[in-house]
């Protein structure tokens, strides 16, 4: 048996992106977002392809029960019917489009073949930032890989730390920069070393990137404070770490982050914006913080955070969390609503 190839996965993703089609254990599939109609055509000149989707999505469009959709990002295969042409799939796939585009159906489900596959398919495909839809045919392909070597491109042990600075910020001007990189990803993660050590662990915050919090001071969330004032407060407890983490709209990517903007405008909360779109309410993989913890020699923290899965998250790869303080900022009236549904469905606790 071949060992896994972390750079076939970087290659596969790349493929998807430009819009060919790739193949993964025994499925051969081809991305919805990314092609085309001409595309399609080369791919699977009989019209016989299915489209593959997440179960999330599936009971979107009442294809699944609700046992069945338990697991957002579970794989479904929905039957190709006639008069599922290229923007009929495009529309089962994006559900930005579900109150303008009346979908054609009725549609049916058929068995995966391969199950296994299937999931790391939808898998590799929030990876690549892409909505999780593919038709599955057997035409020619871009690139052939293994589901070991998609687990190989997220092995959070292969990080290493890659340089460091000093790095003066707003409310902490005894700081340290470090750069944590991948030999497979693009996404550089980075560390705030804010203060000294001294000899106590250290108070520290994950912050998940958020271009639109982050950057631009959006509204619509509470990163931009969260980030400020946990530099802050890192700097008042004496020494700590902020670990930046490079896993935009808990892990779905940019623009699925943007799509599950969209969705809320239309009245949905961003757990089931998330689920809408296929994705995991949660996708983002805390063993990656931990892993820069361990590159930092600090395996004992105090962890600034509301949320619980972040505590199981470093905890399960190793590193204890000693004490857990909470981190909690005002509302606004155009988050106030996102609040209270981290509170409320995904266990957010002060």
């Amino acid at each position: 048996m071949n060992e896994p190839d972390p750079r076939a996965a970087a290659r596969a993703i790349d493929a998807l992106r430009r819009g060919w089609a790739i193949a993964i254990g025994g499925l051969t599939l081809l991305p919805v977002e990314t092609a085309d109609a001409t595309r399609l055509a080369a791919f699977d000149p009989h019209a016989v392809a299915p489209v593959l989707i997440s179960s999330g999505r599936a009971a979107t469009l009442k294809l699944v029960n609700q046992i069945e959709a338990a697991e957002p990002d579970a794989p479904v295969l929905v039957d190709r019917a006639p008069w599922i042409d290229f923007p009929a799939a495009t529309a089962l796939a994006d559900a930005q489009f579900d109150l303008a585009t009346p979908l054609k159906g009725p549609f049916r489900t058929i068995a995966v073949p391969d199950r296994t596959a299937a999931a790391a398919a939808l898998r590799l495909a929030r990876i690549a930032g892409l909505l999780p839809a593919f038709f599955i045919g057997a035409g020619p392909v871009e690139d052939t890989i293994t589901i070991a070597d998609i687990d190989a491109h997220e092995d959070a042990t292969r990080l290493t730390l890659a340089t460091r600075a000093r790095l003066p910020v707003a409310g902490a001007e005894d700081t340290e920069i470090v750069a944590f990189r991948s030999p497979e990803s693009a996404d550089d993660h980075v560390a705030l070393l804010i203060g000294q050590p001294n000899g106590t662990p250290p108070l520290v915050r994950l912050h998940s990137e958020c271009l639109t919090g982050d950057v631009f001071g959006s509204l619509k969330c509470d990163c931009g404070p969260q980030l400020h004032a946990a530099i802050r407060a890192i700097r008042a407890s004496g020494w700590g770490i902020l670990i930046y983490l490079r896993q935009e709209g808990r892990g779905i990517g940019l623009v699925n982050k943007l799509r599950a903007y969209a969705l809320q405008d239309q009245g949905f909360d961003t757990v089931d914006a998330n689920i809408r779109l296929g994705f995991a309410v949660d996708a983002r993989d805390f063993g990656v913080a931990a892993r820069m913890l361990e590159l930092l020699g600090q395996r004992r923290v105090r962890l600034l955070t509301n949320n619980p899965a972040k505590v199981a998250g470093l905890e399960a790869a190793g590193v204890s969390v000693v004490e857990r303080i909470a981190h909690a900022l005002p509302t606004n009236p155009h988050n106030a609503r996102y609040l209270a549904t981290k509170r409320d469905r995904t266990g957010h606790q002060l």
